[in-house]
């Protein structure tokens, strides 16, 4: 039986500045019925007679495939581009796939799986509490919020994101059991979006990159100390200013003490990795005093930001701001405020400070990229931390590039990663 006459034209191609989405082209008396259908098939209006299939699992023409017959036996006319074509016909394989032993059905099966969820909490029928990074890969706590509630957690990203095997009964066993899992890595909130997550989400919202826009610059990189960097400014350290002393109780390791006795500082001189813990830095109530706070530098903290500190602690200057909020809105950086933190982004993205009011160890941060979880480096200062110290760092950081005359704009999310081309023997692509 058919639901159309056959003067409703459906033409799908690929879309020409994000492949492998697709648009739908409808045309005729009865388009409006095309839409609806292919509305259910997963596509999303962005115009008066075009739609957008755009996923994060790059499967759009496999879909489409499906989608074209289902509106043929319908009785709409459909044609597909012969570009698009060849892409449907085309087999390919994920690259790396962390599941080698999935069939190509089971590939699929998968990225389904991890489709829904992606439109899950588009849509918000998935509400995200919690994320953190165990090492390998994004984790999550959250709770559906139609139908049966329940409360899950989640485990990678994009075409990989999965929920465990576990099952709670409620949302605070299962936030619980999610800050028991992951500790200190644990953030409030969502994940910031993948770059396919951005790019599809622009997409299905009618604003893909055009090529007659101007291409956005790509991210700045943030400012990292050069291998040996942190060593000759520790030797300078020694040479030109005498109120340290130092001893090196181990080959990997160099202590000093400044000549108030009430700061000490060590360098391991074997770290290397942005994670390594390179400097750590304390000061004390008296020569014999309690602990007021301490600081961890990684490896590749930017010099200035060190030399900073040191002086301060040597000789606070007079000038020195009284708080670092004070220092970053002079400077243009963009506050953000969450339950949990409130923090303060460079106007190019690359340097973030990040007050987090309620912990004790790691009380403040300061680190360079976009994402604390993958931080070019990292300092974590306790409570305790003078406030002039911090606006000295938050004046330092904001002096390590020139501020603009006004807010830049955030650029716009890079399109998902194409794909590489096909292997001519084997008719497949790599993904």
């Amino acid at each position: 039986m058919q639901y159309a006459p056959a003067d409703a034209h459906v033409h799908f191609a690929l879309h020409p500045d994000h492949h492998p989405a697709v648009i739908a082209t409808t045309t005729g008396p009865t388009a409006d019925a095309a839409r609806s259908h292919l509305h259910d098939f997963g596509w999303r209006s962005t115009g008066p007679a075009t739609m957008v299939l755009a996923r994060i699992d790059c499967e759009e023409p496999h879909y489409t495939a499906q989608a074209a017959e289902q509106l043929r036996r319908y009785g709409f006319t459909t044609e597909i581009d012969p570009a698009l074509q060849e892409e449907i016909d085309t087999e390919w394989v994920w690259g790396n796939y962390p599941f080698p032993w999935c069939s190509r059905d089971e590939v699929r099966e998968v990225s389904a799986a991890a489709q829904r969820i992606h439109d899950d909490i588009a849509a918000g029928r998935l509400v995200i509490h919690l994320h953190a990074h165990d090492g390998h890969t994004i984790v999550a706590v959250g709770s559906y919020k139609e139908g049966v509630r329940r409360h899950v957690h989640l485990h990678g990203e994009d075409h990989l994101r999965q929920e465990t095997d576990i099952a709670f009964g409620t949302e605070a066993e299962a936030v619980a059991e999610f800050h028991r899992l992951y500790g200190v890595a644990v953030r409030p909130g969502p994940a910031p979006l993948t770059s396919r997550e951005q790019a599809v989400r622009q997409l299905l919202a009618g604003k893909p990159p055009s090529a007659t826009e101007e291409t956005p610059a790509p991210a700045a990189e943030p400012p990292v100390a050069e291998p040996g960097e942190h060593e000759a400014f520790l030797a300078a350290l020694f040479d030109e200013d005498r109120q340290w002393e130092k001893y090196r109780p181990f080959d990997e390791t160099t202590v000093a003490s400044h000549e108030s006795l009430t700061v000490r500082l060590e360098f391991d001189h074997e770290a290397r990795h942005r994670t390594d813990v390179a400097w750590t830095i304390a000061e004390y109530d008296g020569p014999a005093g309690e602990r007021l706070w301490h600081a961890t530098l990684t490896a590749g903290t930017p010099v200035p930001l060190i030399r900073a500190m040191l002086q301060y602690l040597d000789a606070p200057p007079l000038t020195t701001a009284d708080h670092p909020d004070d220092v970053l809105h002079a400077a243009v950086w963009h506050p953000t405020s969450h339950p949990a933190r409130t923090t303060w982004t460079a106007p190019d993205r690359t340097i973030t400070f990040e007050s987090t009011p309620h912990a004790t160890a790691d009380r403040w941060t300061l680190y360079g990229g976009e994402n604390l979880d993958r931080a070019a480096w990292t300092m974590r200062l306790s409570a305790g931390v003078p406030q002039a110290l911090l606006a000295e760092l938050a004046q330092t950081a904001a002096d390590l590039f020139p501020p603009p005359t006004r807010p830049t704009p955030r650029p716009l999310p890079a399109p998902a990663r194409g794909l590489p081309a096909a292997v001519p023997t084997q008719r497949a692509r790599g993904r």
